[in-house]
């Protein structure tokens, strides 16, 4: 041996390469997901398909069992299966689940989001992030007859955002140009684009917040900025809604937006997704076409009114934060005690923990990264960088994970002393889904 710590053994993956192979013969890249591709972990080395989840646990089709820190990309905010949410919805299901005309659900839930989210006079529904913030883009773009956009962070799979990114191909040129990026907490960066575009900019789409806060008054000057040219203020909570707080990031930091997209956690992994806003705003959607067959599905609505309740009763975005600086704190401690702290550090918040590598220049390092990932798992953690709480991960599986965490970051110190990173690697480098042009 060349250390006295332990390398994981690897995993038995005979059936998930087997389907694999079957999958990316019948489905382009293997998957519905980029984010769920073998490239967002080690390829060769984890999962390529699980068989079932349940709570905070999943297997895959080979039968290894894994503490889950997906949660599918972030959805199951009570855990997988909740028996509540699953009986709500097959009540949802059993009223006809697709009905003719518009139902009372759909107020009822309408109601519901209206009383905890400030910027919610009027509220329609989708299926996915991806459809509420290209609705709220096309709303903003009728309401102030301008065509840019400026955006910050990540909104989606339609061609007004995904065409200024690295992943633009099919995507026209001219709509590519429609698209802007400034930089969070960089008010220079917003105001630089506003000075040579002040009458053309529709609407300023931000992730209020993601792995770290803003700096004090940054999201009131971007209100304030976009108002003074004219332009809408749409936050993307799609991840922070009823995951950081109950009302999003907006009632979290009181600042109201004038248009705010919702879905992920909405219904623990049922599909729904809400656009809420000012009235003078959404009532255009009286002619701006927005509109889906499956966006009153009732299974969904009634899966969403009830996790929302949950949510309220269990104390679930609590737990969540108690068990995410739980797992925060642990990491760095042992960072600390194994005097790592240039390598590696543990950042974010109680509801979305964050890891990072760095090389010894202090550059990020995704080689590093993936020799951690190779080892925890396989011993038992699934999960990427970012890491998605539950209502349904304990105090147990806090602690266990902290302990694989410090057996893993055992085998990266003695790497990269020994410079052996990728020598000791068994699979590919994780690569972004998207790439700074």
């Amino acid at each position: 041996m060349d250390a006295p710590f332990k390398r994981a053994k690897a995993l038995n993956l005979v059936n998930s390469e087997k389907l694999w192979s079957k999958a990316c013969q019948i489905i382009p890249g293997g998957t519905q997901t980029f984010s769920k591709a073998p490239a967002q972990h080690v390829d060769g080395v984890s999962p390529r398909l699980l068989q079932k989840s349940a709570g905070c646990r999943a297997w895959d089709v080979d039968g290894n069992s894994y503490i889950d820190y997906m949660m599918a990309l972030g959805p199951n905010i009570l855990g997988y299966g909740d028996k509540d949410v699953i009986d709500a919805a097959n009540e949802g299901a059993k009223l006809g689940l697709v009905s003719s005309l518009a139902h009372p659900l759909e107020i009822e839930l309408a109601e519901v989001m209206a009383s905890i989210i400030p910027s919610a006079q009027m509220v329609r529904f989708g299926k996915n992030g991806s459809d509420v913030t290209t609705a709220a883009v096309r709303v903003a773009r009728a309401f102030t007859g301008r065509e840019k956009i400026l955006v910050c962070g990540y909104h989606g799979w339609h061609d007004w955002y995904i065409g200024s990114t690295s992943r633009n191909l099919g995507v026209p040129k001219a709509v590519q140009e429609l698209t802007m990026h400034f930089n969070y907490n960089d008010v220079n960066s917003l105001e630089k684009i506003f000075e040579s575009n002040s009458n053309d900019i529709a609407a300023v789409i931000i992730e209020p917040v993601n792995f770290s806060d803003p700096l004090q008054g940054f999201l009131q000057v971007v209100k304030s900025v976009a108002h003074e040219n004219g332009s809408v203020l749409i936050f993307d909570e799609v991840i922070t809604g009823f995951r950081m707080d109950i009302g999003g990031a907006q009632s979290h930091y009181d600042v109201v937006p004038d248009l705010a997209c919702f879905g992920k956690a909405m219904a623990n992994g049922y599909p729904i997704s809400a656009l809420v806003g000012r009235a003078d705003i959404m009532s255009i959607f009286e002619q701006v076409f927005f509109s889906g067959t499956f966006s009153g599905e009732l299974g969904s609505i009634s899966a969403a009114l009830r996790t929302i309740k949950e949510i309220k009763r269990r104390g679930t975005i609590e737990h969540i934060s108690e068990m995410g600086s739980r797992l925060i704190s642990g990491y760095n401690e042992i960072v600390a005690s194994k005097q790592l702290k240039h390598l590696t550090k543990m950042s974010g918040f109680g509801w979305w923990p964050e890891y990072s590598f760095y090389d010894l220049s202090g550059k990020p390092s995704l080689e590093i990264q993936s020799l951690f990932q190779q080892e925890i798992v396989r011993r038992g953690i699934l999960t990427r960088s970012g890491m998605f709480i539950c209502g349904a991960h304990s105090p147990g599986d806090i602690e266990e994970t902290l302990k694989v965490f410090e057996e893993a970051l055992s085998v990266v110190s003695e790497a990269v002393n020994k410079n052996k990173v990728l020598e000791w690697l068994d699979g590919k480098v994780i690569e972004p889904v998207i790439r700074s042009k």
